[in-house]
């Protein structure tokens, strides 16, 4: 019964992961570039000296028509230089403006309370969100706008990791798993994640939902968004992989950074819905059965066990190519030892400890 239970949930994960490499092709009308909305980016800071500047830097090359586009970044309480950098980048830059953070509004803390700050003031149509760490490209906020056609109310983009060494291929591998996973999950009608760092939504649907005022508070504000604009049944929710729209964050550098990270996700990834439960349920499941059998069934896990790994390699392969980063699937020995490992430890750490820290505060 064992080895049946362990094939059959082994057989769901496979089917799983080919559902999202057939849902990732689907394609999406776009606008013209004389029918582009306006549009806001909303990036929230804090403590960013270190890579604030490159971030700006990219911002400053986006191309977009004239007058339409705004680029609004929020200082949230930093305790280093990142508030004069940005001040002396800005300068003489009309598309740019600095918001201080303010006072906490409502119940919220954190990113969210200072992206609500930088909403009060943002004129577009469409808002755009990246993070400090990241270098957007210039065809970026033309690109992502573009798919926000006729009712059209959450588009999210992928993100890779600058690569180098199997500790930083292994994490941008991570990142193409999951924003893989989140793209071909929206595209199939089942959102589960977008991610806040390359993600764009109309200024009405967010504005329908209440806002962040009106959602309970979370570490991961992008999928609590991604799940009210869903819960209006009124937007289509939509996640391409264009190329086009692809975004380049830093890794984190070293081990305890990467599990403060993953903790985040983890923990915001318990509001999923129902479906989400199951998706991540399955994966669980897999993973720890493929393992728990090789010492009752050896030849049975050896075969479950590369089951995922052959599909794991499809799906990742499938999506580093279209995005013109068929190279870096060199790290895939490392990013699938370590997606073991992660996959089976973390609901049993989440058992014991669902604090967080972010920027040095803990939530």
């Amino acid at each position: 019964m064992f080895e049946l239970i362990a094939l059959v949930v082994v057989a769901l994960y496979v089917l799983q992961t080919l559902l999202y490499v057939v849902a990732t092709y689907r394609k999406f009308p776009r606008l013209s570039e004389e029918e582009l909305p306006s549009a806001s980016v909303v990036v929230a800071v804090r403590d960013e000296q270190g890579v604030i500047v490159r971030c700006l830097d990219a911002l400053d090359k986006l191309e977009y028509p004239e007058g339409k586009l705004e680029i609004i970044i929020i200082d949230d309480h930093s305790t280093d230089n990142t508030g004069h950098l940005v001040k002396e980048f800005i300068k003489n830059r009309p598309r740019f403006k600095l918001v201080e953070g303010q006072e906490p509004v409502a119940h919220l803390r954190g990113k969210s309370n200072a992206l609500v700050q930088g909403l009060r003031v943002a004129k577009g149509e469409v808002i755009l969100t990246t993070d400090a760490d990241c270098k957007v490209n210039p065809l970026w906020a033309k690109t992502m706008a573009s798919y926000f056609t006729k009712d059209t109310g959450l588009c999210g983009g992928m993100t890779c990791q600058e690569t180098g060494n199997p500790f930083k291929g292994m994490q941008h591998l991570d990142f193409m798993y999951l924003l893989g996973a989140g793209s071909g999950t929206v595209n199939a009608g089942i959102p589960l994640s977008v991610i806040g760092n390359n993600m764009a939504y109309s200024r009405a649907a967010y504005d329908e939902t209440g806002g962040y005022e009106s959602m309970p508070f979370s570490v991961t504000e992008d999928s609590q968004l991604l799940a009210a604009i869903s819960a209006l049944k009124k937007y289509k929710i939509i996640y391409p992989l264009d190329k086009d729209a692809l975004i380049e964050s830093l890794p984190v550098e070293g081990i305890l950074q990467l599990y403060k990270q993953k903790k985040r996700w983890s923990i915001g990834g318990l509001n999923v819905p129902l479906h989400g439960i199951a998706v991540l349920v399955t994966a669980f499941l897999a993973h720890l059965l493929a393992v728990a059998i090789l010492p009752f069934f050896t030849s049975t896990g050896l075969t479950l066990i590369a089951s995922i790994i052959s599909v794991d390699l499809i799906f990742l392969t499938s999506v580093v190519y279209r995005l013109k980063l068929l190279s870096t699937i060199r790290y895939f020995p490392f990013f699938e030892l370590y997606y073991f490992v992660y996959v089976i430890t973390f609901p049993f750490i989440l058992l014991f400890s669902k604090s967080v820290e972010w920027k040095g505060r803990q939530f």
